[in-house]
């Protein structure tokens, strides 16, 4: 993975970290700390020991003769006084005292006379201390800290700014996009891409322009200035653009949408400016804003109006756009799983030309996925890569990451030297259903899962068009106390009505083995309810699967284009409509309920049989089916 940095070895001043002050510095401010920490502890230790007294207690221990000496400054009065008990003073008997005279005392012309009577010298008396000169100096040490200090913040401010930083106390409208240069690691290339070989040729194009610019400008051609990558998350569309800067050899800046979006209004825009004048100094490069609609959301929708901060933003963006002139090689790729929320502004031709839509990949895609993922992973002989391809529909490239991570784990845990197929085995179980629950479940209840599991297998595995059973385990796991996994011999593009049919009477094979095996109705198929309703519903208001409602498609979802959810229901027909649409729904869920359990009568000896080795081994691979249930009538031919 290539990691932001420059040319050469970024130093710490070009990373933003702040510079190591020098030792002799270091030296004075220890120095001082431990001085100010001595002078504190002395006086505390001066501070212990000496007796208060009250003005009361003072002229009675005065005219008892147990005051030693006296010297008053101001209106404190400290010396040292005998201690008739010794307890303050074992050797001596004498302490030290202090005491605050009175307002009332001060007016006593007669007090400074008995002093002097009753202590002759030891009684002496000074003025208070004028400090009103080392005020003025400590202040003025101060004043020229603080500027002193404010200069220096400044000047490092001012030099992260100019070095890149830009996070300092002036950085706020510098852009935070990160570089990526793919000198100082192996870069990233098509090769790293697997399972999108025909994005990869579209951008070949924009590989060739940012290598050789003049070759399209002779010809008057006018290369597109965005390239918009749509889809899922997890289906590479960052690792494409990182791939194409290193395929073109050129400067890659990434940044996320959200980071343009600050508390203070205006910082954004100026991010904009900065990131876009950056990329224009290093052209030819690549500008890549990732999760786009963060910032590029249709405007005047929600809270805020035009001078809302995001919206303010997105101006920005739409006017750098249109400022590129033909001769700046610098192209804007950007990623995003919601194009529905993006401004069409944004989306015109000038701006992003182009959209590629970044789907799952296939069957192939997924094997070449594995394959680049393995490439410094020790596998064991019995890992067939196709097979981990066929088991994985649906699964992006970090999904697939994902999983060949927690099989190496898993491995490495077990102290194995190379990854087993049992190791991918247990990541799958772990990534698509979970950690396995340790609770223990009555034997009644087993069963019970035992024959559910067995209902779907066995009304799977005779029927013509349903895809054919791979696993069968019964180990809780998530939310689940077992599952039944189909392995796809290919890609399905399109589902015709047959097939939809038959992944309903599979789905309903649960539901129908417990009825008819305990002659009850479980609770525990609400989730195959839920998804054989869903497929039902779709068969017959989107796809026109119906006889009754005919070729016609009814669409009941509206989403928010700034919420980007659904919010609301808006039906566009009749409620006859929907009355009929509701009664065809049930209509193919009851007939997939009663192939399922024809199916289940047929072959329920076989039925028995799995139900029975599903309680005694928990987990039945594809092998040990095809010794219970014998070879699958009909095989689904592998698809190329």
């Amino acid at each position: 993975m290539d990691r932001p940095s420059s040319p050469l070895p970024p130093s710490q001043h070009q990373l933003g970290i702040p510079k190591p002050m020098p030792r002799n510095m270091m030296f004075f401010i220890l120095l001082g700390g431990l001085v100010f920490f001595t002078l504190i502890l002395s006086l505390n230790h001066s501070a212990t020991g000496t007796r208060k007294l009250s003005w009361g207690e003072f002229r009675q221990e005065l005219d008892a003769g147990n005051i030693i000496n006296v010297n008053a400054i101001g209106t404190s009065f400290s010396g040292k006084i005998k201690s008739p008990d010794h307890k303050d003073s074992a050797k001596t008997g004498i302490t030290k005292f202090s005491t605050e005279i009175p307002l009332t005392a001060l007016a006593d012309q007669e007090l400074e006379k008995h002093l002097y009577t009753k202590l002759g010298k030891e009684y002496s008396a000074s003025p208070v201390p004028d400090i009103l000169g080392t005020l003025m100096i400590v202040s003025m040490i101060a004043s020229v800290g603080i500027v002193i200090a404010f200069i220096f913040m400044f000047r490092r401010t001012r030099d992260q700014i100019l070095s890149g930083a830009g996070n300092g106390l002036l950085g706020f409208g510098r852009s935070p996009a990160r570089r990526y240069n793919n000198n100082v690691n192996r870069p990233t290339t098509f090769e790293d891409v697997a399972g999108l070989d025909s994005i990869k040729n579209e951008l070949l194009e924009i590989v060739d322009y940012l290598k050789d610019p003049q070759k399209y400008q002779r010809m008057g051609a006018r290369v597109p200035k965005g390239t918009l990558l749509v889809g899922p998350p997890g289906t590479g569309k960052t690792l494409l653009g990182r791939a194409v800067a290193g395929e073109a050899g050129v400067p890659f800046f990434s940044i996320n949408g959200s980071e343009f979006i600050q508390m203070f209004a205006g910082v954004g825009a100026s991010r904009v400016r900065d990131l876009f004048q950056t990329a224009k100094e290093a052209a030819p490069a690549i500008l890549f804003i990732d999760e786009i609609d963060a910032v590029g959301r249709h405007r005047g929708t929600g809270i805020g109006s035009g001078h809302d901060e995001r919206e303010q933003t997105l101006n920005q963006i739409l006017s750098e756009m249109d400022g590129f002139t033909p001769s700046e090689s610098v192209m804007v790729m950007a990623a995003t799983n919601r194009p529905d929320v993006l401004d069409p502004a944004l989306l015109r031709p000038g701006r992003f030309d182009r959209h590629i839509t970044v789907d799952r990949p296939t069957v192939k895609g997924r094997e070449a996925i594995f394959k680049v993922h393995i490439r410094n992973i020790p596998l064991s002989s019995d890992v067939d890569l196709n097979v981990l391809a066929r088991r994985t529909v649906g699964f992006t490239g970090a999904d697939i990451r994902n999983l060949v991570n927690e099989a190496t784990l898993w491995a490495t845990r077990n102290g194995k030297n190379e990854v087993e197929k049992i190791d991918f085995d247990y990541a799958q179980d772990k990534v698509v259903m979970g950690l396995r629950r340790e609770e223990v479940i009555t034997p009644e209840e087993r069963k019970k899962v035992a024959y559910h599991e067995a209902g779907h297998t066995v009304a799977g595995w005779f029927q013509p068009l349903s895809s054919p059973v791979h696993k069968v385990s019964i180990v809780p796991r998530g939310r689940s106390l077992g599952a039944t996994y189909t392995l796809p011999e290919g890609d399905q593009i399109g589902l015709s009505a047959k097939q939809a049919h038959a992944q309903l009477a599979f789905a309903m094979g649960g539901r129908a083995a417990e009825r008819l095996v305990f002659d009850e109705l479980p609770a525990g198929v609400e989730n195959d309810l839920k998804q054989a309703t869903k497929l039902a519903r779709r068969m017959v208001s989107s796809w026109g699967m119906s006889e009754k409602l005919g070729p016609v498609a009814f669409s009941m979802d509206e989403t928010h284009p700034f919420l980007g959810r659904e919010i609301n229901t808006n039906r566009e027909f009749s409620e006859e409509t929907a009355r009929l649409i509701d009664e065809e729904v049930c209509r193919f869920l009851a007939e997939a309920d009663v192939l399922a359990t024809q199916l289940l009568r047929e072959h329920r000896t076989l039925l028995d049989q799995l139900a029975a080795a599903l309680e005694a081994e928990e987990e039945i691979e594809e092998s040990r089916l095809i010794e219970i249930l014998g070879s699958p009538p009909f095989k689904i031919e592998k698809k190329e």
